[in-house]
């Protein structure tokens, strides 16, 4: 296995920090999976830790300018790396202003991927960064286990407010309840809500976009349950974990759009033009 890139704009070295910047913000430990046209951080959460699954997806072509990798084999060319986000997050902010950075796939003591940069200097002599991170190669058998996530026939698909404004509010909710039930409409409303026994808080969005086509083009009248216009549906999902990928946002996203299928899966979807992100948060019964 082999594997090599090097970011030589600095917009894009500092595009590919906040998109790390973002994962880590919201897991500890991921995998980086890496093929020859792009590169996925993936999170397969197990059901008794949340079953959250978190899938982000990278063209390499919009940030390196070289990029050579070798897989497991020529049917399977590709390479899975577990680690630590954060880790990751501090070597890339070392190297912000670098006038190149090169990421790596090396054999130290352990697997490691490599950040090296070429910090600027006043004079003529090189000065170069590097932080080596340890990383555990996932083995060929266990590749299926970070597939991306099937997503269920959809009940409403629609655009969030800003993400500021959404962010004040669950800050302020979480204080009561250990769980949010959002619910949504094919009019462009939206509902954040939450009980106790002593009180019930709603906040109410009106006049958002309901999406007429998924990710992939297809048109979601074939994704989409057919229910009345006017009829919620909702996920009760928990409120720390919503909170935490409110807060997480770095990437600055065109568009945010919530996807429910009722009582069973709340499914976020982060629209840029160089990066997507998708966020899967099962339904927790009342």
């Amino acid at each position: 296995m082999k594997f090599r890139g090097k970011l030589v704009d600095v917009g894009c070295i500092q595009h590919f920090t906040r998109i790390v910047g973002t994962v880590s913000k919201m897991i500890k430990s991921c995998v980086l999976r890496i093929t020859v046209d792009k590169l996925y951080f993936i999170l397969t959460e197990q059901a008794v830790s949340g079953g959250v699954q978190i899938w982000c997806e990278l063209p390499q072509g919009h940030f390196f300018d070289e990029f050579a990798m070798e897989g497991v084999s020529e049917d399977d060319n590709e390479i899975f790396l577990e680690l630590s986000p954060e880790n990751l997050l501090r070597a890339m902010k070392t190297t912000q202003t670098a006038k190149w950075v090169k990421l790596k796939l090396t054999k130290k003591h352990m697997p490691c991927l490599t950040v090296e940069g070429d910090l600027p200097t006043i004079g003529s002599h090189q000065r170069l960064v590097v932080h080596d991170i340890p990383v555990h190669v996932v083995a060929r058998r266990h590749w299926q286990d970070y597939q991306e996530p099937l997503m269920p026939e959809i009940d409403v698909s629609i655009s969030m407010p800003q993400i500021r404004l959404l962010r004040n509010v669950i800050d302020k909710m979480k204080n009561l309840s250990n769980y949010v039930v959002i619910s949504a409409n094919k009019n462009g409303e939206m509902k954040l809500q939450v009980e106790t026994e002593m009180v019930s808080i709603s906040t109410h969005f009106s006049d958002l976009i309901n999406p007429t086509t998924r990710k992939d083009g297809a048109s979601q009248t074939s994704s989409q349950s057919s229910r009345d216009s006017s009829e919620f549906a909702e996920g009760r999902i928990d409120i720390r974990r919503f909170s935490q990928f409110l807060s997480s946002q770095q990437v600055n996203p065109q568009r945010v759009v919530c996807n429910i299928v009722e009582n069973k899966m709340v499914h976020f979807y982060l629209i840029q033009d160089d990066v997507s992100l998708q966020y899967f948060m099962p339904a927790v019964a009342g």
